[in-house]
């Protein structure tokens, strides 16, 4: 069978980056173009700069490359969107028609569209939250991520467009630093720690939120689009979780490896935004439609963060 010929938009990113690399490795490294809008130093080939904004450059790529599948990971994240709101919207949103539009055009085979739990709000049950449950996102982020949802379900339904999404909790990973998200603390504790410093936690100590570590997420992801298309029971987005804890807790497990280890908290403005998700996710739909099934829980995630990170750093 012939291998896919996929586009990563935002391929730079924490989750891009990994992504990348994992399907290069199942399909071969010159079937996947990462993309981004500027090229990093250590890039790796085949890469090409798009802005995702720029609908013209990206139909041009999708029609030279012959793209058959595009992962469009190109967005403002939750926090670094507060600090914007109308620029996030416009990059998240226009953004988003842009690749429907040229997947529609150019008969894409499958598109990929993360959502997030930024797309509940204080009004959705908090613990195990439903597949089908109330959303009122109080982020640009979340509301931009809930109308590319629907507008992923009304692609299909008009278009017969084949589009899959998960809605990804707090991303953990040793890949990359932190890119701008409100559970980005859960990243960042762990170099801290392995770096023999004091950490300040921008959330309060009992602030439970669901979170995945990267593997996990890498695997669901490219998963969900091998999963055949009669699996693909929801339209809009799969509830999608690995584990939910507190930075009190991920703190006592960092400590069984740094006994003096130590973290104060100070929160900001991202706890604001931290209170309107849930606690817990309910990710029974995509266990039973197309067999998520996740590896981590805390205590592995932790010893497997601290052994890469000591690895990159020699230790």
């Amino acid at each position: 069978m012939k291998p896919p010929r996929i586009l990563v938009t935002g391929a730079n990113g924490q989750i891009g980056s990994e992504l990348v690399a994992e399907l290069r490795r199942r399909y071969g490294k010159s079937n996947i173009l990462a993309s981004d809008i500027f090229q990093p130093e250590d890039v790796i080939e085949p890469f090409g700069i798009i802005n995702i904004l720029d609908n013209e450059r990206l139909r041009q790529v999708v029609e030279q490359q012959e793209v058959t599948q595009i992962y469009h990971l190109a967005a403002i994240l939750s926090a670094k969107g507060e600090q914007n709101p109308l620029q996030t919207w416009e990059i998240n949103m226009q953004g988003l028609f842009n690749i429907l539009e040229a997947a529609k055009d150019f008969k894409i085979d499958k598109v990929f569209f993360p959502s997030s739990i930024a797309v509940f709000g204080n009004n959705t049950p908090a613990i195990n939250t439903p597949q089908h449950t109330v959303a009122e996102p109080a982020t640009v982020y979340g509301m931009s991520k809930l109308a590319g949802e629907n507008w992923c379900q009304y692609y299909n339904k008009k278009y017969d467009l084949d589009i899959r999404s998960v809605r990804y909790p707090g991303i953990i990973g040793h890949g990359q630093k932190p890119g701008g998200g409100t559970t980005d603390y859960a990243v960042e504790i762990y170099h801290k720690a392995v770096d023999k410093e004091d950490f300040e936690c921008f959330l309060s100590e009992n602030t439970a939120l669901p979170m995945l570590y990267m593997e996990d997420a890498i695997n669901g992801t490219i998963d969900i689009m091998e999963a055949p298309a009669d699996k693909i029971k929801v339209r809009t987005s799969y509830n999608l979780a690995g584990m939910s804890f507190t930075p009190a807790e991920v703190y006592a497990e960092i400590q069984k490896h740094y006994p003096d280890f130590k973290m104060t908290y100070k929160p900001d403005f991202r706890q604001a935004i931290a209170d309107s998700w849930t606690d817990s996710i309910d990710d029974s739909a995509a266990r039973n439609d197309w067999g998520w099934q996740p590896k981590y829980d805390l205590t592995k995630m932790t010893e497997d963060m601290i052994m890469h990170l000591k690895e990159k750093r020699g230790v």
